[in-house]
């Protein structure tokens, strides 16, 4: 399925859905930054996804990134929480949702990068490196703040 992100556009369509999401930024012991490239979109982003029923949005985190990555690993801190309505993804099933996303920090603690079904490559990417690739404004924002280390969590 695919996808296509809005923020702020005035063409997006309504959202008709809100779905609890995790994302993790996973930093490696010289500072690197754990990142995806997406099947559904072809933009780089953070591992993290859905929460499923019957699971909290830390296991959820936790469990996105080990099927995205291929990694196991251990929560540090949070980022912040992402609510923005401005801020709608569109899916080709016609799925329209305002993401509420929980972003936390992490580090590795075992496994081996490999890619998924959802995310076609999973690299350590250099902070002054982030600016080369293609992402999606939010994405960029989240792990901005996550780099900024700030004392109290972001909140939309």
């Amino acid at each position: 399925m695919s996808k296509r992100d809005y923020y702020g556009a005035p063409q997006a369509p309504a959202a008709n859905s809100l779905v609890v999401a995790g994302a993790v930024v996973v930093r490696d012991e010289f500072g690197r930054v754990l990142l995806i490239e997406r099947t559904d979109n072809d933009l780089w982003a953070l591992p993290g996804g859905a929460q499923d029923i019957g699971e909290t949005t830390r296991e959820a985190a936790l469990r996105e990134v080990a099927e995205e990555t291929g990694l196991t690993v251990e929560i540090t801190d949070i980022v912040g929480s992402y609510s923005d309505p401005r801020h709608v993804i569109a899916y080709d099933d016609g799925e329209v949702r305002q993401e509420f996303s929980i972003v936390f920090t992490a580090r590795p603690v075992e496994g081996r990068l490999r890619p998924s079904g959802e995310s076609r490559r999973v690299h350590w990417i250099r902070p002054e490196d982030l600016d080369s690739l293609t992402m999606h404004p939010t994405m960029r924002m989240r792990i901005e703040h996550a780099l900024q280390e700030r004392a109290e969590p972001y909140l939309s």
